[in-house]
């Protein structure tokens, strides 16, 4: 059986914006699309049977929901669907442990609050070993391409860029490969972001960039930058690649290329935590706050 997408679809303007972005994506991929109601039954005596039931049934109209949505959203489309007992965080990481990617909404704000992700989505972004990719409500087939010549939206136009975060202390593959693969899929531009910041004199080791002038220092990272994407370039010669070094904050840096982009990619490292699993500063801040789905590749 070929790798599949799963959707988790809860009924919420997100998630049903999360299985429509699921479906574009299972086609690009030319791969088969699960949808998966969790629901959690707490027992209480005297109901069971009953309370299961009702589960059973409310799930059964939130996939129908979902897959008409799909299915009007997606010429073709077949989803399967499929019900799961147990709280949605886990029931949900069962599931991306067999899938290829496991897609999730998240609920977009206004202005500059950003996006609120639930307990739920960062739970699993926090334990996944798969990458999971997170959808703001409103997300449209239109938002992943340029506007028309008169401004309007159309999927007729080209892909926005795909933005690829990435770490040059820890330019892992498995996040590269990724990027590469959705800029390919999408005959689209693959933005690579990388930002530095000036080492204070205390910050300092052995090896470290301690050029005079931060111009120079740029420059570095900017050599260091492309000798890292060789290889890659080499692997997809079809695919148009822009480096882009600057000086500040990773964070701000990606949140401001995923204004313009189809998919912003970024890393998050799988390390046990005393205080649990968790995502990184840079990975939280930007699922917060990205105007674009945002995949979150785990890696070792």
């Amino acid at each position: 059986m070929l790798p599949f997408v799963v959707a988790g679809v809860d009924g919420s303007a997100e998630s049903l914006a999360a299985a429509e972005w699921a479906a574009r994506e299972a086609a690009r991929r030319e791969r088969p699309l699960t949808l998966v109601h969790a629901w959690h039954w707490h027992p209480r005596q005297g109901e069971g049977e009953t309370a299961s039931a009702a589960q059973r049934s409310l799930g059964r109209r939130v996939l129908r929901e979902a897959e008409d949505r799909v299915r009007a959203a997606v010429h073709g489309a077949l989803p399967r669907d499929e019900q799961v007992e147990g709280t949605a965080t886990e029931a949900l990481l069962r599931q991306g442990e067999r899938a290829e990617l496991l897609v999730l909404g998240s609920r977009g704000l206004s202005g500059f609050a950003g996006f609120l992700v639930g307990s739920v989505a960062l739970g699993v972004v926090a334990r996944a070993t798969r990458p999971v990719v997170l959808v703001r409500a409103g997300e449209e087939a239109e938002d992943e391409h340029v506007p028309a010549d008169d401004g309007s939206g159309s999927t007729r136009t080209a892909y926005r860029d795909v933005v690829l975060g990435l770490d040059l202390g820890d330019p892992c593959d498995e996040v590269v490969e990724f990027a590469f693969e959705a800029a390919r899929a999408r005959g689209a531009r693959l933005r690579v972001v990388y930002a530095w910041q000036s080492p204070s004199a205390f910050s300092l080791g052995p090896g470290d960039i301690a050029l005079v002038d931060e111009r120079r220092r740029a420059e570095e990272w900017q050599g260091f930058l492309s000798a890292v994407l060789q290889v890659w370039r080499e692997k997809y010669p079809g695919t148009e690649v822009l480096e882009t070094v600057v000086q500040g904050k990773a964070s701000t840096a990606l949140v401001r290329a995923a204004s313009s982009a189809s998919l912003l990619v970024v890393g998050h490292r799988l390390t046990d935590r005393p205080v649990g699993p968790r995502t990184g500063p840079v990975t939280h801040a930007v699922i917060q706050h990205a105007g674009c789905p945002v995949a979150v590749v785990p890696h070792e």
